[in-house]
């Protein structure tokens, strides 16, 4: 059973935003996963597809996988640290403002390691 991961780690996208983006590939094969990022209108979107194609790369490096045999096995955000900061309000208060991080693991692999 062969698999290949990539992490991406401290995105400056919030969890819930990347999930949506996620949720789009999960289960396909690469090359259709590729186009519906592509054309994904979210900035997770484009992020997500830098850290697929390392993914691919990384499989047909360690064991010479075909690209059209991958399909895409997990996608999983998970949430990062989160920047605290702050907003001024009036008489002298402040409200808390949250800027999320989080980090992306693509896991692929053949089509035959899904079935079983």
């Amino acid at each position: 059973m062969d698999q290949s991961k990539a992490v991406t780690k401290f995105i400056r996208v919030p969890p819930r935003k990347a999930r949506l983006a996620a949720n789009l590939i999960r289960g396909l094969a690469v090359d259709d996963a590729g186009v519906q990022l592509g054309y994904c209108n979210l900035k997770a979107g484009r992020l997500l597809k830098k850290t697929l194609d390392s993914a691919i790369a990384n499989a047909e490096m360690q064991w010479d996988a075909r690209r059209d045999q991958l399909i895409v096995l997990e996608v999983r955000v998970d949430e990062g640290p989160t920047h605290k900061r702050a907003k001024s309000k009036s008489r002298g208060g402040r409200a808390p403002v949250l800027k999320r991080t989080s980090h992306f693991t693509v896991i692929v692999g053949e089509k035959e390691a899904k079935e079983q």
